[in-house]
């Protein structure tokens, strides 16, 4: 990859995730006793942004925060990254959102988000940052933020030449009109089986899944699957690659990490495949850390992390 500082927009959500670690997921009805209480930086935007910055690039956030002692703190947050929060609009009438996640011993994790101030981010907000895309090199956005609002951004950047991400997270059904948009699609299994209709199972799968996100309209496809690697598809290849094999603590950030790194790659004009497996060291890398945004690796952690397991 071109050792540049890419310039990367992301238009998302900005949590606060209060997480309790408990020896296994609840289940419905059922009362478990945590083991420990953590609160940390979080929401998909504000995650893949962090990403982004601490792998070198320069990241702009636009996105939607309460007037609230969550929100200060997210903010100064962004600053001590070295985040640019020009773009960032307060509100005064929602909360700050907020994310509570139950991790159990084994890595895994179950997600309950209140939006708050994220389901009032707007196309107004963006239009009114619009100037920001001039000199990006990447447009990141996820489902976390209403739908016209992303489907805005999507348009408002292809307009001017801008790459666009789209991490379709969480699961959602899209039109094909919104897709036409996306440039790269970065769907999990769920999120690809509920866009496509395709169970997700297996590598296949996967590649039907990814052939039938490409007749809908997106031009690229990776589907992250976990421990599993992810699958590939452009107009030029289709291949899976393979996940190194780690001990995982929390994934709550894998897929943040994932989303982060792959926008930095592909903004350094790193091929397709060079840029998916950087993305899949990040979030190995990630998994192996408790917490979003501090288990989110930086550049050089990546590349040494990778040259050790190589």
């Amino acid at each position: 990859m071109e050792n540049t500082s890419p310039q990367i927009v992301v238009v998302g959500s900005s949590n606060t995730d209060l997480v309790v670690r408990v020896p296994e997921l609840p289940r419905p009805g059922e009362t478990l006793l945590g083991l420990d209480f953590q609160i940390h930086a979080g929401g998909k935007g504000a995650n893949q942004a962090v990403a982004a910055r601490r792998l070198g690039a320069t990241v702009t956030l636009i996105a939607n925060i309460g007037v609230d002692s969550f929100g200060e703190a997210s903010i100064e947050r962004f600053r001590a990254e070295g985040i640019r929060v020009g773009a960032i609009a307060r509100d005064t009438e929602a909360a700050s959102g907020v994310a509570m996640i139950w991790v159990s011993e084994t890595g895994q994790n179950s997600i309950v988000v209140a939006l708050g101030s994220n389901a009032r981010l707007t196309p107004q907000h963006v239009e009114d940052a619009s100037g920001v895309f001039q000199n990006a090199d990447v447009l990141l956005t996820q489902l976390e933020t209403p739908l016209p609002t992303v489907a805005f951004a999507l348009r408002t950047a292809r307009s001017i030449g801008v790459r666009t991400i789209l991490n379709p997270a969480p699961a959602t059904v899209l039109g094909s009109e919104l897709l036409a948009d996306v440039d790269w699609i970065t769907p999990n299994e769920t999120e690809a089986a509920r866009i496509s209709g395709i169970e997700v199972r297996n590598v296949p799968d996967a590649e039907d899944a990814a052939n039938a996100l490409r007749r809908m309209g997106a031009r690229n496809v990776v589907v992250t699957m976990g421990e599993a690697g992810a699958l590939l598809m452009t107009d030029d290849e289709s291949l899976h690659v393979p996940a190194r094999r780690v001990p995982a603590v929390d994934t709550v950030a894998a897929g943040d990490a994932f989303n982060g790194a792959f926008a930095v790659a592909l903004a350094r004009n790193a091929p397709p495949r060079e840029a998916v497996e950087f993305a899949c060291a990040a979030a190995s890398l990630s998994v192996t850390r408790r917490g979003a945004q501090p288990a989110l690796p930086t550049a050089d952690e990546v590349t040494k992390f990778a040259s050790q397991l190589a």
